[in-house]
Formats: structure tokens, C-alpha cells, sequence
């Protein structure tokens, strides 16, 4: 009997799961996807910023990381993989620039010396003196990064150069966002017995390639989320799935027209809240974990300005916690991915606005944001930035915090799943792109292996 699946939700990682599950289960197979928006991609967005395309969303990918571009060669896009041209990032703290500092992980030091001009004299004398001070360690413990960092190496430490990389990637810091999540391989060295937390960090250091540590996708993630659709060919359904019950073999799913639908199994690719909603009453321990999965909100301001403005020769700026900007984040495109992004008389950036704890994102008109944006340009390079083109895109709850203990959150959402039903989703294993590919061939994976019994 030819099979059939539903896939809940229509991102990057619905979009993958449905792609893998046609190449598993093969052309005659039925593979319904719902969303409900009037697009496919979730937080992965290509816009048309100053005539040139852009991504709106996610961004850029870790290139170390297996999954993109395996998945980039399946589907013949390898040459369209684009590579930073080595510009590197600042952070904005004490209201001037400062270099990223080399030698870190998630920004936490290997050494005193990397922190100097960034931190107090005394800030570094403490982090040079850590070797001596007893540690204390749990193995397989995962404290808050600010928690371990700010006894180790000091609360400047933390703010200056740890926050504003945590605050980037996860729009929070590192009060909300676990070592285990952030610095995997420091938590990993600390549980081998590393003597202090300064050797964790050297032990826990990725091998000096000379590769560019990102990439990205010439023409934008669209290029890559029409090609899934291509190839995946789901039945795309324009409505939210409102309730999931049993039905003899397989699941019957009500959506939000009040139609009925039967598959023989189910990928939920929604973020943890909606997740939490959907099993509360077929998988209560899954819901339960699920919805312990806090989520922050952020919005993103496209430019497009003159090609002459005098940006300077930087990937981008991070920003310390408690500088007086708007913006965590400042990403100058057009430096970061060179002409491929940009190019002719115009030069793309974006600025990031939104933490955990705040309604930035979703409470801040348009023209506010903008606003804001103008503004903090000025403050951070000393720029009147006259923008060619600007567009406005809020991520509202779409950003999961990868607190304390998370990893033990998300193996109760997997073990308290029935048969028939599997997850994927940026609150699994890893926020970036390559971590919700991973995440939806594993789920394809565990649905096949139990069709095939």
C-alpha cells in the first residue's frame, strides 16, 4: 500500500523532512504539508533589498557543520555556495569599536591577552590568574554560560564579549542560554577533566583551518527552499493544524477550515510552543517538555545604501549588553559576502533589534525601527546613512533559548512521543540551519524505520 505522511509546518525544517521523505519513500507516496502563511521557508527569507536579493531571516550557515553542504550537493546547488571574504566582526562597547577577540568560543577567552582593551586591567589579571583557582566542576553539568564565565573570568567578560555573540545567534545571553548549547565542546573538555576553565576553552577551540567558519547561498535561501519544494513535490494545504488524534494505524489531523486528514505517520515541524499545544492531549510528557522551551522575538532593518558610504572593511558589529544602541546586532553584507551581495551602486547591511524578556519585535512600528536603525549607524561610525531601499521583517517567537539542561528537555520531547509522530525543529539540536536539516532526516529516519515494521 503506498504510504502517506503529513508534515506540520512548512520552514526549512518541514520543508527537508518532506524532501527526504519523498527520496525515501518514492514518487507514488502522499506527502500533505500544512502552513497556514502565504509562503514557504519560515525564518529563512530572500527579499529584494535595492534590486539585489537578500536574506531577510537566517542568514548564514556554519560551514564545519556537514549538513548544508551534503545537502546543497544532493541537490546540485554546491556552486551556488558563497564564502565570507574574510572580514571580521567588531564588538560596539563603552561606545567604540573593538575588534572580535581572537582565541574564544561562544566568546568566552583561552586567554587573558585576548581580552585586553576590551575588559578593565583587573578583569584581565583575574582571567590570567583562573588556572589557579579551584574549579569545582560537575561532570555533565550545564550551567548558564553567565554563571560559569562570570565567576571564572569576571561580569565584563560576560557582557563585552560573551553577550553580544550569545545575543546574536540566539537573541538572548548568557543568563538564558546553557554551556552544553553554547560552548559544547568547553563542556566537553571540562568533562574529560580539564584543570580550569581557561584550558577548557583551548582544548574546545575548532582546528585553525584557514576556511571561512560561514557560508551562505548566492541568490539567497530561496534558492535552496525552492528546490526542496521541486524536488519534495508535498501537497502544500494553507491552514494550521488545530488537533492531532490516534486513528486505528496512523493519525487523524483536523485543521483550522475544519477539514479532516489520515496519514500513516507525522512529522511536527513547529516551533516548541505550538509543539506544546498539538500533543497535550496524545504525548502529555512530550507537551510538557515542549512547552518548559522558552522563546525570544527579533526584528530585522534591510538596507540598501549608496555603494560610495563609507562603511568600514568589517563583517559586522555585535554589541555589548548595556551600550546605549537600539540594535544588538549591525551585519554589513556587502563586506561580509563581497560583491556577489551588493555590488553595482549599492551596499547591503541589516540591523537586529529584539531580546528574550522584551516586546521590541513585536510591539515597534515600521518607521520606528527604522528610526532606531538610522540612528544607531550614526552613533556606532559616525554615518547619516540615506538609504537606497529598506525593508522591515519581524521573527516573532521564533528564536527558542537553549537554557540549562536543555539537551534533557528535548530527549523528554522525543521519549514521550507515540508511534507514528516525530519532531523536528530550531529548538532540537541547534538553532543554525544545518542543525534543523540534521534534525529532519533524523525524524525521517525514526518514521520510516517504524513504517517499514
Amino acid at each position: 500500500m503506498t504510504p502517506s505522511y503529513c508534515v506540520v509546518g512548512g520552514g526549512i525544517s518541514g520543508l527537508t523532512a518532506a524532501y527526504r521523505l519523498r527520496a525515501a519513500a518514492g514518487a507514488d507516496a502522499t506527502i500533505t504539508l500544512f502552513e497556514p502563511g502565504d509562503r514557504l521557508g519560515g525564518v529563512l527569507r530572500t527579499e529584494q533589498v535595492g534590486g539585489r536579493p537578500m536574506d531577510v531571516g537566517a542568514e548564514a550557515f556554519v560551514r564545519r557543520r556537514p549538513e548544508m553542504p551534503a545537502l546543497l550537493a544532493e541537490l546540485g546547488l554546491s556552486d551556488r555556495q558563497l564564502s565570507t571574504t574574510g572580514a571580521r566582526p567588531l564588538i560596539y562597547s563603552r561606545r567604540r569599536l573593538h575588534p572580535l577577540p581572537a582565541g574564544t568560543v561562544a566568546g568566552i577567552p583561552s586567554s587573558a591577552a585576548s581580552m585586553a582593551g576590551l575588559v578593565d586591567e583587573a578583569t584581565v589579571a583575574w582571567i590570567d590568574a583562573e588556572p589557579t583557582r579551584p574549579l569545582g566542576w560537575e561532570p555533565g553539568g550545564d550551567p548558564a554560560v553567565a554563571d560559569l564565565v562570570g565567576e571564572r573570568f569576571g561580569e565584563q567578560t560576560v557582557a563585552r564579549s560573551v553577550d553580544p555573540l550569545l545575543s546574536g545567534v540566539y537573541a538572548g545571553s548568557a543568563s538564558t542560554i546553557g554551556l552544553r548549547a553554547a560552548a559544547p565542546s568547553v563542556a566537553a573538555a571540562l568533562d574529560r577533566g580539564a584543570p580550569s576553565l581557561t584550558d577548557a576553552v583551548r582544548q574546545g577551540l575548532p582546528p585553525s583551518t584557514g576556511a571561512p567558519a560561514f557560508g551562505a547561498i548566492d541568490g539567497g535561501y530561496g534558492v535552496l527552499l525552492d528546490e526542496l519544494v521541486e524536488r519534495g513535490r508535498p501537497r502544500w494545504v494553507r491552514a494550521a493544524v488545530r488537533r492531532l488524534d490516534p486513528a486505528g494505524p496512523g493519525w487523524s489531523l483536523l485543521d483550522d477550515t475544519g477539514a479532516r486528514w489520515h496519514a500513516d505517520a507525522v512529522i511536527l515541524a513547529v516551533p516548541a510552543p505550538r509543539l506544546a499545544a498539538l500533543l497535550r492531549e496524545v504525548a502529555p510528557r512530550s507537551s510538557a517538555a515542549a512547552a518548559r522551551i522558552a522563546t525570544a522575538s527579533s526584528a530585522v532593518v534591510a538596507l540598501a545604501v549608496p555603494a560610495s558610504t563609507p562603511l568600514p572593511d568589517a563583517s559586522g558589529v555585535l554589541v555589548a549588553t548595556g551600550e546605549p544602541l537600539r540594535a544588538k546586532a549591525v551585519t554589513l553584507s556587502s563586506k561580509k559576502w563581497g560583491r556577489k551581495l551588493g555590488g553595482g551602486d549599492v551596499q547591503l547591511l541589516r540591523l537586529s533589534f529584539g531580546r528574550f524578556g522584551d516586546d521590541v519585535a513585536a510591539s515597534t512600528p515600521d518607521d520606528e525601527l527604522l528610526g532606531w536603525a538610522l540612528s544607531d549607524l550614526v552613533d556606532v561610525f559616525g554615518l547619516t546613512v540615506e538609504p537606497v531601499d529598506a525593508r522591515v521583517q519581524r521573527w516573532i517567537d521564533a528564536m527558542p533559548q537553549y537554557g540549562p539542561g536543555h539537551a534533557e528537555v528535548v530527549a523528554e520531547v522525543r521519549a514521550g512521543l507515540p508511534p507514528g509522530l516525530a519532531v523536528a525543529g530550531s529548538y532540537l539540536d541547534g538553532i543554525g540551519v544545518p542543525a534543523c536539516i540534521g534534525a529532519a532526516g533524523r525524524a525521517v529516519e525514526a518514521l520510516r524505520a517504524e513504517v517499514a515494521r
